[in-house]
């Protein structure tokens, strides 16, 4: 059977992931087989998630019944209730149902009926708590299929320790991914001198170590110096896939969704208040603006040194008229120009402008020209891709050091 579980955390605490690995570990005492667990990230963009949109789904053998009853009380248990946002379902399907369902829940947005119609259709035990919002996501997570699977090492801390400071060695963290780092990821953010795995929200995660394997989350965690955890699960996931993008073309944008979308640049990339840096994007006759925010940090310099008429791949979310980016890849460069008033042949002095759109006038001798002096500007910026720092990304966004040939 596919146990879905979605929708138990609140931003004061709990966690889908630890909820999920307690069920694993009640099913087994009560002598069922647990042969995978997945950790599987929705759609980034939904307004009511609570933090990082995930849901779980456990594949088990044994008695459907029993372990529907069993995962039904650990979520009465576990879940934050008293949260108003936290809506948790629960699913147990003997067969997978059709994985679109799945695919529109990381791409798209989908509704409650939606999910229970599938579910009724595949025979499923389910509940829905409160709003019943947490079918969805506990529905897409028994949808769920991984063309381009990673892995986490998720480690959780003992109960009477949640709410209070983690003890992690930041330099064991910098060594693991020193050790380790393309085959994982996200550990650390060298560049910017940050931890990235350990969260600052009061939930039972210690810390979590992503990875193309099992063998190489293990290699990695196992050079981390820390508090003893409580437990400790690795999960098959869909992060770090760009599962969530899909290929967009400007002026079909539609809100709340994640594209790969080509065009050139159609103005210099301007910095606002708070150091967050725009410019207009296009493609024929539609624009649209791109946004790198100040959290994206050294990503912004490489905005910066865009000109109009470079041609990109902005690749994010598409929010209140902006394409809010993830990552560029710079396809083909422009010509950069600057002009200033020429030299005066005759008088060898630099000529003055003669007013708006009347060319230019030599004060000493009064000589005229319209053409001004124009100079080519060195461009620095190499082809390519680029991408936020790890501070800076999503789940789902895939890593550059995963390789461009799984684009």
């Amino acid at each position: 059977m596919l146990i879905g579980i979605d929708d138990t955390d609140s931003p004061e605490g709990m966690c889908t992931t630890y909820l999920g690995a307690v069920l694993a570990r009640r099913l087994i005492r009560e002598h069922m087989r647990v042969r995978e667990a997945r950790l599987l990230r929705l759609n980034p963009n939904v307004t009511y998630k609570t933090r990082g949109n995930a849901a779980i789904a456990l594949d088990v053998g044994g008695n459907a019944d029993r372990a529907f009853e069993i995962a039904c009380t650990t979520v009465e248990e576990l879940a934050d209730f008293s949260c108003a946002n936290t809506n948790p379902g629960v699913v147990v399907v003997e067969h997978r149902p059709d994985p679109s369902f799945y695919w529109r829940a990381v791409r798209d947005f989908c509704e409650i009926d939606d999910a229970v119609k599938i579910l009724d259709a595949a025979g499923a035990r389910y509940h829905g708590y409160k709003n019943r919002r947490g079918l969805i996501g506990a529905t897409a997570a028994v949808a769920s299929e991984l063309p381009d699977p990673t892995f986490e090492l998720l480690a959780y801390r003992k109960p009477n320790l949640w709410g209070s400071m983690r003890t992690v060695d930041k330099k064991s963290l910098f060594a693991a991914q020193d050790a380790t780092f393309p085959h994982t990821w996200d550990t650390v953010d060298k560049k910017n001198d940050v931890v990235v795995c350990v969260p600052h929200t009061p939930d039972p995660v210690l810390f979590g170590i992503r990875g193309e394997s099992p063998s190489w989350v293990m290699l990695a965690r196992s050079m981390i110096q820390s508090e003893k955890p409580a437990i400790e699960q690795i999960w098959i996931t869909n992060q770090g896939t760009d599962a969530h993008l899909l290929d967009g073309t400007i002026g079909t944008l539609k809100e709340g969704l994640s594209y790969r979308v080509r065009g050139v640049a159609a103005s210099a990339p301007g910095t606002g208040v708070g150091g967050h840096v725009s410019f207009f994007f296009r493609d024929g006759d539609h624009t649209v603006r791109c946004m790198a925010y100040e959290p994206t940090k050294g990503f912004r310099n490489i905005v910066r040194m865009l000109v109009e008429g470079d041609e990109v791949i902005a690749v994010g979310s598409y929010k209140k008229g902006s394409v809010n980016l993830e990552k560029v890849k710079v396809i083909s460069l422009s010509n950069a120009i600057t002009t200033r008033p020429p030299v005066c042949s005759a008088c060898n002095k630099r000529m003055t402008s003669d007013g708006k759109n009347k060319g230019f006038k030599c004060r000493t001798c009064g000589a005229h020209t319209r053409t001004p002096e124009v100079h080519e500007v060195p461009r620095y910026l190499e082809l390519g891709w680029y991408e936020v720092p790890p501070t800076a990304r999503r789940h789902l966004a895939k890593p550059l050091c995963r390789g461009e040939r799984k684009s």
